[in-house]
């Protein structure tokens, strides 16, 4: 509307009368909020207070002028949601490549044991980075983010070994670990220790062997299907990609001569997270960032597997 001069008094008047209205409605504001009446007022800020940090909006926003400093109220941890603890009942055996105490037992660790198909090393040293991060380090790492991840969920979680013993164990004795134990799936952690530009990870499965002690009939399927879970689960919780110089670019390889696969009689994978020998997939061995979120991509793919 256009300015109108004749009513300038008039208006001058009602707006000082409306000033004094609003001072007075403040004052009386001010000595509220300085004298709460009770702690339940108190109580009420304090739960308008929780809504706002959970996203609520509307009437129940946080109150005015309330200090930035003022502590955010406390809520008592919330149950474990029944997700939380979806692996209740299995049981996962994790199985960490090596030993770090094997360089030292050269002698134990070259004695042939019987894999089915042939005579083999007990086990071996393991690869290691050329700064001399070795696998055995490496592997016992991710394992035990690995336990504690899974354990979370709920699933029972057992170690061929934690570090505990001088050497190995021999690899017919880490199957029997997995077999005595029942396990729904077994994982043994590995880094590979292929030639340099060769990079990403790549999950070995059990291939169809009868001979001798042993007979992978009935895991040969199971296990690829874990097999398949992890490589999902894997490149995207690290972002690598499956390895470039061995299957094909699905991260699947098919094996006969690991003791470990051919004694198992439970579902079995080997997961080679990447090849230690490459500087760059180096860099993400020795970070202990990448490591967590291997950890994490084994344990979804393991999860992934058990709830079908």
């Amino acid at each position: 509307m256009p300015y109108d001069h004749r009513n300038t008094a008039r208006r001058a008047l009602a707006l000082a009368l409306a000033a004094a209205g609003c001072c007075a409605a403040l004052a009386g504001c001010a000595a509220s909020q300085a004298s709460p009446p009770s702690g339940k007022a108190q109580g009420t800020q304090g739960a308008q207070g929780t809504r706002a940090t959970q996203g609520e909006s509307g009437a129940q926003s946080r109150p005015p002028f309330a200090p930035s400093s003022a502590p955010r109220p406390t809520r008592s941890p919330l149950p474990a949601s029944p997700a939380s603890r979806s692996l209740a009942g299995r049981t996962v055996v994790i199985d960490p490549g090596h030993n770090s105490g094997n360089f030292r037992h050269s002698a134990e660790i070259n004695k042939k044991v019987d894999i089915g198909t042939v005579r083999k090393e007990c086990d071996t040293t393991g690869t290691s980075t050329d700064g001399g991060y070795t696998e055995a380090s490496f592997t016992l790492d991710v394992s035990h983010r690995l336990r504690d991840l899974l354990t979370a969920r709920g699933a029972k979680v057992i170690l061929t070994h934690d570090g505990d013993r001088p050497w190995g164990p021999c690899i017919d004795e880490r199957a029997r670990i997995g077999n005595a134990a029942h396990a729904d799936a077994v994982v043994s952690v590995h880094g590979d220790g292929s030639a340099s530009g060769n990079r990403g990870f790549h999950v070995i499965l059990p291939a169809k062997v009868r001979a001798g002690s042993a007979d992978t009939a009935k895991i040969v399927a199971p296990s690829r299907t874990l097999g398949e879970r992890i490589v999902e689960r894997f490149a995207r919780a690290t972002g690598t990609s499956p390895a470039n110089y061995i299957g094909s670019g699905t991260g699947l390889d098919v094996r006969d001569d690991l003791g470990g696969l051919n004694l198992s009689t439970v579902p079995k994978v080997f997961v080679e997270c990447g090849n230690m020998r490459d500087p760059k997939d180096a860099k993400l061995f020795t970070s202990a960032t990448w490591r967590q979120k291997t950890a994490q991509g084994l344990a979804d793919g393991i999860a992934t597997y058990l709830q079908g």
